[in-house]
């Protein structure tokens, strides 16, 4: 068991390879498939585990199709490629080879969003949650943190059916206490009063800074992380949403198709009465590019510029 300090150093990563390896020394069915991709924590399962791992050079719709064979061989496995690569690319494979089969296939996009961001636009996955989301049987993950990563691995390898993972890189600050399940799909980090702001993956950290702008400007604004974007989790969900007059969804994806488009659909469909805010990337191709940093900067998804707009709102 990795204590809490060791949570704390670790790239977030590491902790989703380092427990898949726990995993794949105990099952040896388990197969780990790369698209020419590495990782520092990989270089064990490399080592110790030649016969489950395989590089299938950078190919990754042919990636997806090997592991749809391995599948059906009975295998259970994991691939790995950027994640703009993985699901833009590797659509029609995916939606053929994996969905319209229901093989329980893991799929791990490193680097979604804007974590490429000096790139360019060709690596930025933006679009990924939107195209994962509309194929039938296929779940999707995406931790925040260490914790939640390492759990993302145990969640993904017991299930049964198609799993998006997406994989940010780096040292990313706890967000959750080592003890918790992940099985609800979705986390209240905090209560608030005035308002509720649903995030997931990476921009959990900003919304926490966000929140805490906001609450000196006398806004005291809830924090939901929603870790398992499909399927959602409905009826926990519905409950905060019919608690809260005012929903702010942030996200590092198109503004079509993601969490805020979910979210906005069960509103709809419940027929429910709220002011929604949506802060998310706009529909228009990228002609430049930075570091991260820079890039919420240039779509609007720093910190000040989002407190502004909540601030006019209420």
């Amino acid at each position: 068991m990795v204590n809490q300090v060791q949570y704390a150093l670790r790239d977030i990563r590491d902790a989703f390879f380092d427990e898949l390896y726990d995993i794949a020394v105990k099952d040896r069915s388990v197969v780990f498939l790369t698209a020419d991709m590495g990782a520092l924590s990989l270089e064990k399962f490399k080592k110790n585990l030649p016969a489950q791992y395989i590089n299938v050079g950078i190919s990754e719709q042919n990636l997806v199709s090997v592991a749809a064979g391995l599948a059906l061989a009975g295998k259970k496995v994991f691939i790995y490629a950027i994640a703009s690569f993985i699901t833009h690319r590797c659509f029609e494979q995916i939606r053929i080879d994996l969905c319209g089969m229901n093989l329980p296939v893991v799929i791990i996009g490193s680097g979604p969003g804007i974590c490429y961001g000096s790139d360019g636009s060709t690596h930025h996955a933006v679009e990924d949650i939107a195209l994962m989301r509309v194929l039938p049987n296929i779940s999707i993950l995406n931790p925040s943190d260490p914790v939640s990563a390492s759990a993302a691995a145990g969640i993904s390898y017991q299930s049964n059916v198609p799993v998006y993972v997406r994989l940010d890189k780096g040292k990313l600050p706890l967000i959750y206490p080592n003890t918790i399940s992940f099985s609800e799909g979705l986390s209240l980090l905090k209560k608030g009063q005035d308002l509720l702001i649903i995030t997931t993956g990476v921009m959990v950290h900003n919304v926490c800074a966000l929140a805490q702008e906001l609450a000196k400007r006398s806004i005291d604004a809830g924090i939901l992380d929603v870790y398992r974007i499909k399927p959602l989790n409905e009826t926990l969900l519905l409950s905060y949403l019919r608690t809260y007059r005012t929903i702010v969804t942030v996200e590092e994806h198109s503004i079509v198709g993601g969490i805020g488009s979910a979210i906005c659909e069960l509103v709809a469909d419940q027929g429910i009465s709220v002011n929604i805010r949506r802060f998310a990337i706009p529909i228009k191709n990228c002609e430049h590019f930075g570091d991260r940093q820079w890039m919420h900067h240039y779509y609007g998804l720093d910190i000040q510029t989002m407190a502004d707009k909540i601030f006019l709102d209420n």
